[in-house]
């Protein structure tokens, strides 16, 4: 399995604090990653790196063994990187179908036209439409973005990331707001996305329970470094990582 995409070394200082501190890591194509961490172990800034809205004081990053360090977050995207945020990000006066079509056309380099008869937008349409039925919004498309619940705004996001037809997802704690009855929904669409193989997944959370089961890989994060990495098993096994989540720290000897 190939490597996707990777970090040497990677670093950011904000003043005298070391946000990251000399990460390395790839990730495995088509497969789906969870990076956890307790709050304030720098999981968001390595996304921020990773996605390109931060560039690094030190390190390098890779995308299919091509130097992207100085690529904007628009040509990372353009490659197939897509992410998205703890808040979410969608057009709230659009209608869901709305939302999803216009990031299908952006990826089909089709610009809107006011005065189109909408048959002509029909391909983008169905396929839209087939995006929300992957994220269970298929009973949605009229709604108003805006009047949706927080957990069907961040399902919209994930589907207007799909429509962009992204290689690899950086989903920034999807489940953060949420109240407890949406989350197994949102846990549902990412399971969906996995079991559908085409696409690679890396995502932040900090609750580790919740996101295991889904976990081809596990690396954890504790004041900026990378801790461990390992499978879900050799995770919840590991002395250091239950020391930094139950403790807040952990023994060097332990290192």
């Amino acid at each position: 399995m190939e490597t996707i995409l990777e970090s040497k070394g990677l670093s950011i200082a904000f003043g005298g604090h070391i946000a990251v501190n000399q990460i390395s890591i790839s990730i495995l194509e088509k497969q789906f990653t969870s990076v956890i961490g307790p709050n304030g172990a720098g999981k968001t800034t390595l996304f921020n790196l990773l996605s390109g809205q931060l560039s690094p004081t030190a390190g390098k990053i890779f995308f299919k063994g091509q130097d992207i360090t100085s690529f904007s977050p628009t040509d990372r995207a353009r490659l197939g990187i897509g992410r998205s945020f703890q808040i979410t990000n969608v057009f709230p006066n659009l209608t869901v179908l709305e939302n999803v079509r216009l990031a299908v056309q952006s990826q089909a380099k089709v610009r809107y036209q006011i005065f189109a008869h909408y048959k002509h937008y029909k391909q983008f349409e169905e396929k839209a439409l087939s995006l929300l039925e992957t994220v269970l919004l298929n009973n949605k498309a009229t709604v108003i973005a805006s009047n949706l619940a927080h957990g069907e705004k961040r399902k919209l996001e994930i589907a207007m990331l799909l429509a962009l037809e992204t290689e690899v997802l950086l989903l920034d704690e999807p489940t953060a707001g949420m109240s407890i009855e949406e989350v197994p929904a949102i846990l549902e669409v990412i399971k969906k996305i996995k079991e559908q193989g085409d696409r690679t997944i890396v995502l932040i959370e900090h609750k580790m329970d919740m996101i295991l089961d889904l976990s081809d890989e596990v690396m954890v994060l504790f004041h900026g470094e990378l801790l461990a990495r390992g499978t879900p098993a050799e995770i919840m096994d590991n002395e250091k990582v239950q020391s930094a989540y139950l403790g807040g720290s952990y023994d060097e000897h332990l290192a």
